[in-house]
């Protein structure tokens, strides 16, 4: 039988013109509030007025009973409706005084200048990648085609299992003892660190290790931080998150130019192995000035070591933390290059002056990184699968690495010249003629090809202009259909 109530309580609603989406949508509830809302609001809906039971609601609009309830308790919690005694409700006779737009734009306003200026300006990176480009140059990212899936699938499996132990549950701060053992002897074999697992710390990736340097080594607005540039947006951006004092100090050929460092530099981050993104080394030379310097003025240094595992010519000079006497130098690597940026593990190699610090910010940060990951990574080191998977890609990675500097010479020689480099997964070249690479990488974007300007890596205006390539994830043919397509393009920037 049809609620009796039904047409009269009904009467009120008709009219105000309450238009919902198809029953199943995820907006109804918000929709349904919405509208109600500005009915009353907008007086279609007077004072007073008893409102419809939540039941007839949902009949004559075609909800669910609970969402009819949800809109009537938003109602009701925002002040535009009173429940009576007997289930009874109508529209308050005393509404909330909605904010004028200026009051709205004062008060964010007002409380924007709460949030520190450098987070204000920041814009939130986005995780869900355009299409890429038919020919994608992509910058720092290896072939994930050639990831050890069934490798780690099954040592992913064993340590599972593992895990239900109480001994598994483990966790530990600086790192899962396993791993940084493991990391302790592959660092020691591939790049001549010396270090014990006590000297590392295992963190979310190299990005959370320059947070957590960053956080602890800068007083802000007092500690000067000289920085390479060219170098790498990321590691800048944590040390002015910081309030660091930050110095563009120039590189050339044999890298960072020791000479320019400002006298009251506290931190020098440097990239020596493969300068990013030029690509040089930096010199023996400069390595010895950078200590000295270090040990003189009573700084210190940051060496990022992102790609350096692959090489294609001479042997690797040592790691700048092997040449420290001093204590000076926090050896940064990751895993990121090596196997997967998802993967989400790096470590730091401390001087043991800082390693409580640090500990004492990555628990305020973050905590222990994931367990699980740790162990799998640890068996793979330690299986000796991490240093067969370098093996091969090295081949596979200086296959396309000479292709690409073949078709560069061959092809482009009229725009661009390589800058010499020995390791990595991208090249850079210099423009010979005066032309503007943004606009090259911009108009190479819209013509499907993913190149990057080496000036959007530099903060002088004096600094290099050129064109930087990828070549980690990108495959031999498409190179060459790259290439062929950035000629035809370079030709049509000349002829203007």
């Amino acid at each position: 039988m049809k609620d009796p109530l039904l047409g009269f309580f009904m009467e009120p609603l008709l009219p105000i013109g309450i238009h919902l989406p198809e029953r199943g949508t995820r907006t109804l509830l918000q929709d349904l509030h919405r509208q109600l809302r500005s009915a009353i609001v907008e007086g279609r809906l007077r004072p007073g007025l008893r409102l419809p039971s939540t039941r007839s609601i949902a009949q004559t609009y075609g909800v669910s009973r609970n969402t009819a309830v949800a809109a009537y308790d938003l109602l009701l919690s925002e002040g535009y409706i009173l429940a009576r005694r007997g289930s009874r409700t109508e529209v308050a006779a005393s509404l909330p005084k909605a904010p004028s737009a200026p009051a709205i734009r004062r008060a964010r306003s007002s409380r924007i200048r709460r949030v520190m200026p450098f987070w204000r300006s920041t814009r939130v990176v986005s995780y869900e990648d355009p299409p890429a480009p038919r020919w994608f140059f992509r910058l720092g990212v290896p072939d994930a085609a050639s990831f050890p899936v069934e490798v780690w699938r099954r040592l992913s499996t064993r340590e599972s299992r593992s895990m239900r132990t109480a001994e598994g549950l483990k966790t530990d701060l600086q790192g899962l003892r396993a791993l940084r053992e493991a990391i302790a002897r592959h660092v020691s074999f591939t790049r001549a660190v010396a270090c014990a697992p006590e000297d590392i710390i295992v963190t979310a990736g190299a990005q959370q290790a320059f947070d957590l340097l960053a956080r602890v080594l800068i007083t802000p607005r007092r500690t000067c931080v000289a920085l390479e540039d060219p170098g790498y947006p990321p590691l800048r951006a944590a040390f002015k998150a910081a309030c660091g004092k930050l110095v563009a100090v120039p590189v050339d050929h044999d890298g960072l130019v020791v000479g320019k460092l400002p006298r009251n530099a506290a931190i020098v981050c440097v990239t020596p192995s493969h300068q990013f993104p030029l690509g040089c080394v930096l010199s023996a030379q400069r390595r010895a000035e950078l200590c000295d310097f270090a040990h003189t003025r009573n700084a210190v240094i940051i060496e990022d070591d992102y790609d350096g595992e692959f090489r294609y010519t001479d042997r690797p000079l040592d790691a700048l933390q092997t040449l420290d006497r001093h204590e000076s130098v926090f050896y940064v690597g990751t895993f990121s290059k090596s196997l997967l940026p998802t993967l989400r593990l790096g470590y730091i190699v401390t001087p043991r002056w800082a390693r409580s610090p640090l500990l004492a910010a990555k628990a305020v940060s973050e905590g222990p990184c994931c367990g699980l990951s740790q162990r799998v990574l640890a068996a793979l080191i330690t299986g000796g699968h991490l240093a067969r998977h370098v093996r091969n890609m090295q081949r596979i990675y200086a296959r396309r690495r000479q292709i690409l500097i073949d078709l560069v010479h061959r092809d482009l020689s009229r725009w661009l010249e390589p800058i010499p480099s020995a390791a990595g997964l991208h090249i850079a070249a210099a423009l010979r003629l005066p032309l503007s690479d943004t606009s090259i990488e911009v108009e190479s974007l819209r013509q499907g090809i993913g190149v990057r300007a080496l000036s959007a890596f530099a903060s002088r205006r004096s600094s290099p202009t050129g064109l930087i390539f990828g070549f980690g994830a990108i495959s031999d043919a498409d190179i060459a259909g790259g290439v062929a397509a950035l000629r035809r393009l370079l030709e049509q920037f000349a002829n203007r």
